[in-house]
């Protein structure tokens, strides 16, 4: 059991370093980045996006009938906290009106983030074969995950250095802290439960990609924007495939 543990969170921490990786190179290359921040919109929500159909929404529908509801309350709870920061923060100091641009994928994605990190302690107390399955399907995300976090939040106002540490605390971090959180719950957390968790995080990635990636990539009409969606889309199909 204990070696199990250290597995789990090393793997996590893995997958917290790659994303990191991916917010350092970025801030590296910032000029680069925010010239092509609408091609990086169109890749995230490709990959959002088509995740969530096809492999996050089926695998949380096998695992609770109640699946459907949570997918909907995951959907309008980020709506919801869209309109909020919209009419309380950005509305009431106008230097903050983008914020939400950055903040709410943040959010979406942080959530994901910290669900990957109680797959991570399931997988592994599965078999250690299974966690690594499940490792390489969710390291493959995880550097564009980085990019595209530190990115919106930079497109959204926030300056870079508050960007970098606000993707690593959002899109990094809460990796191997959601694995800690759950493994001495592990034995406790029901599959229906989880389902739950999967559905819920699946309705805030949709409405990340659909309702607020995918528009504001369409207003500014980039040549190559299907061309980055349809790598997105790619992105997604690799990792199912990996994880299948």
């Amino acid at each position: 059991m204990t070696n199990t543990f250290w597995t789990a969170l090393t793997t996590s921490i893995l997958a917290a370093v790659v994303t990191s990786l991916g917010i350092y190179t970025i801030r590296r290359f910032t000029n680069w980045g925010q010239r092509n921040t609408t091609y990086f919109m169109c890749f995230a929500a490709g990959v959002l996006i088509s995740a969530s159909f096809l492999h996050i929404i089926p695998k949380s529908f096998a695992m609770t009938s109640q699946a459907p509801v949570w997918l909907l309350v995951g959907f309008f709870a980020l709506h919801l906290f869209n309109r909020f920061l919209t009419a309380f923060v950005c509305e009431r100091d106008p230097e903050k009106k983008d914020y939400v641009i950055g903040i709410i994928p943040s959010f979406g994605i942080g959530f994901h983030s910290l669900i990957d990190g109680f797959i991570y302690s399931i997988a592994f107390t599965v078999s250690i074969f299974t966690g690594y399955l499940a490792t390489m399907g969710m390291v493959l995300h995880e550097f564009p995950e980085g990019i595209i976090t530190y990115l919106l939040l930079v497109r959204g106002g926030f300056k870079e250095r508050k960007a970098m540490w606000v993707a690593f605390l959002s899109a990094a971090a809460t990796t191997p802290l959601g694995m800690l959180i759950s493994y001495p719950f592990i034995s406790k957390i029901e599959q229906p439960i989880l389902g739950a968790l999967l559905s819920l995080s699946a309705g805030a990635l949709i409405y990340v990609g659909a309702t607020h990636l995918l528009p504001r990539a369409e207003e500014e009409r980039k040549r190559f924007s299907l061309v980055a969606l349809a790598g997105g889309v790619l992105i997604a199909v690799i990792i199912v495939v990996s994880k299948a």
